[in-house]
């Protein structure tokens, strides 16, 4: 028995257990199993290792764990190194590896829509979290400008009453890393001054459920072009998978 799970807080929009699980009968895994481990403290991590012994083979990490959980691991992928979170965990001969798939998915979201070539604007990433960092990671790779908006004010970041109708046209590319929108608050989104958003913006979001956020529906009734993040979403799990698979 092989068994995969989820660690985060809360788990209800988590798809993974589903995704998963269709996948594994879909391929005839019989002996693989994925499960949901709701952690209301990172500190319950090293119990869950212990509990779950030599059957648990790998784990994915969501909200708010991502950067919380790098110092329980034994070593660092590159990527995650260098973004500094992790979204996957492989577990092999007893050692912890931390790895980064958000940012494969980011990036394969982000050249579906986006003629990364010819893009000559500016982006902004809403939020400054672990989905952040890997938004950030790709944004850099791929040399688009950005600025961060927090709800804390710091010198790296503009906070959102900065942000005003006018400047926000600088930022034709808009990428919400945040939870807000995400069910069961969907009547949540970024405070964004949305009047000023008009047909040459794009508007990523990287909740998932539901699958038009209101963050979403706001550009799209301005005549932005909306991304929701299943694609993304499916992309980073898959490559955790090749990941996890890859050790058997």
């Amino acid at each position: 028995m092989k068994l995969f799970g989820l660690i985060g807080y809360p788990l209800s929009h988590s798809f993974s257990k589903r995704y998963f699980t269709e996948k594994f009968e879909r391929e005839g895994l019989f002996d693989m199993f994925y499960e949901l481990f709701p952690l209301e403290n990172i500190q319950e991590f090293p119990g869950l290792i212990l509990d779950k012994g030599s059957i648990l083979k790998g784990l994915n990490v969501t909200i708010p764990y991502k950067q919380l959980i790098i110092p329980y691991l034994d070593e660092l992928h590159e990527t995650a190194k260098a973004v500094q979170a992790v979204n996957t965990i492989l577990i092999s001969e007893g050692r912890l590896l931390g790895f980064n798939t958000d940012v494969i998915g980011f990036e394969k979201t982000l050249e579906s829509c986006l003629n990364i070539a010819e893009f000559k604007g500016k982006a902004l990433v809403l939020g400054t979290g672990g989905a952040s960092k890997a938004v950030q990671y790709v944004l850099k790779k791929r040399n688009i400008p950005f600025n961060l908006v927090s709800r804390t004010p710091d010198e790296l970041s503009l906070t959102y009453e900065e942000i005003t109708s006018t400047a926000i046209a600088d930022f034709p590319l808009i990428i919400n890393t945040t939870p807000l929108g995400m069910s069961p608050a969907v009547d949540t989104c970024p405070e964004l001054p949305y009047e000023g958003i008009g047909a040459g913006h794009i508007l990523i979001d990287l909740v998932y459920n539901p699958e038009m956020t209101l963050f979403m529906r706001k550009g799209e009734e301005r005549g932005a072009r909306v991304i929701n993040g299943l694609g993304m979403l499916y992309e980073q799990a898959e490559a955790a998978w090749e990941i996890w698979s890859a050790s058997f």
